[in-house]
């Protein structure tokens, strides 16, 4: 009688886990990278946000003689009236919140100077500065600064 051993095909379980882990390390890792890029999207898109909303309050100092308010900036009415280029979506944080008074995570902060009363309109209340900042994740801050 001849015996004939059936020689068994796949993967024996070792090999099955050494792939299962080289597919886990290279999940993480893909995940990792991809955080860190889209980190450095906002973190960009802040450094622009700032920059533009600099640029158009400059232009309106330049056309008024004074800097717009934070109660100013905050309405969509001053907006569309004063500073028509400047696309509203430029006041908000990436991470999604609004323009406020002092900076955050996840803020805008526009602070005037030389004000009487910084939460009053600049039909009533003109200023002579600004100070525009924005917290990157990567850490550190932008700030701009009036020019005057």
């Amino acid at each position: 009688m001849i015996s004939l051993k059936k020689r068994q095909s796949g993967f024996t379980i070792v090999e099955l886990l050494i792939v299962i882990i080289v597919i886990g390390i290279l999940a993480t890792l893909v995940i990792v990278t991809f955080t860190g890029i889209q980190q450095k999207a906002r973190d960009n898109q802040r450094q622009t946000d700032v920059a533009a909303v600099a640029s158009h309050v400059e232009a309106f100092n330049a056309q008024n003689g004074y800097y717009p308010s934070l109660a100013d900036l905050q309405s969509s009415a001053f907006l569309s009236a004063s500073l028509k280029g400047l696309d509203p979506d430029a006041l908000i944080d990436p991470k999604g919140t609004a323009l406020a008074g002092t900076t955050s995570a996840t803020a805008y902060g526009y602070e005037t100077t030389g004000c009487t009363n910084t939460t009053a309109t600049s039909a009533t209340n003109q200023c002579t500065g600004f100070t525009l900042t924005a917290t990157l994740e990567a850490g550190g801050t932008v700030v701009k600064k009036s020019n005057t």
